[in-house]
C-alpha cells in the first residue's frame, strides 16, 4: 500500500483543537475532505508533515507546536485606531469584531477588535491561533497523483 509522500495530491478529513482546553477549532466534519499537495507548503507545516507517510485509512493525531502553525503572536501587530476613522454604516464597535483593513499594497488584513476605548479601539491583527499549540485528528482519505 502507498505511503503520502511531498507532492502527493492527499485527502484528508480533519478535526483541529486547541492542545491546552481541547477547544475544537475547525473540522471537515460534513463536508468535502481537505485536498492539498504535501509539502507544498498550502497548508501549516507541523500539519504537512503530519500526512507524510500516512496510508488510505489511517487514522492519526498530530500535535503541532505554534511554531509549526500560526507562529508566535506579534505585540506589533496590535494597536489602537481612531474611533473617528470608523465608517459609520459599521456601527458601534464592540470587542471580538472582526473588521477588514487594507495596507498600502492593497492587501486585505482582518483585524478583531479586542477591546473599545473612549476614542480609540485596540486592534489585533495576529491570526485567532498565533501563539497556540494546535492538535488535528486526521484521516487520510486518498492519495491522487
Amino acid at each position: 500500500m502507498s505511503q503520502v509522500k511531498k507532492g502527493d495530491v492527499v485527502k484528508v478529513h480533519y478535526k483541529g483543537t486547541l492542545t491546552a482546553d481541547g477547544t475544537m477549532f475547525d473540522s471537515s466534519e460534513g463536508r468535502e475532505p481537505l485536498e492539498f499537495t504535501a509539502g507544498a507548503g498550502m497548508v501549516i507545516a507541523g500539519f504537512d508533515n503530519g500526512v507524510l507517510d500516512m496510508k488510505v485509512g489511517e487514522k492519526k493525531t498530530v500535535n503541532i507546536p505554534f511554531m509549526e502553525a500560526y507562529g508566535p503572536k506579534n505585540d506589533q501587530m496590535v494597536f489602537e485606531f481612531d474611533k473617528a476613522q470608523i465608517p459609520a454604516e459599521m456601527g458601534e464597535p464592540e470587542a471580538g469584531m472582526m473588521l477588514e483593513m487594507h495596507d498600502q499594497e492593497g492587501n486585505t488584513l482582518p483585524v478583531e477588535i479586542i477591546e473599545v476605548k473612549e476614542t480609540t479601539i485596540v486592534l489585533d491583527g495576529n491570526h485567532h491561533l498565533a501563539g497556540k499549540d494546535l492538535t488535528f485528528d486526521i484521516e487520510l482519505v486518498e492519495i491522487g497523483a
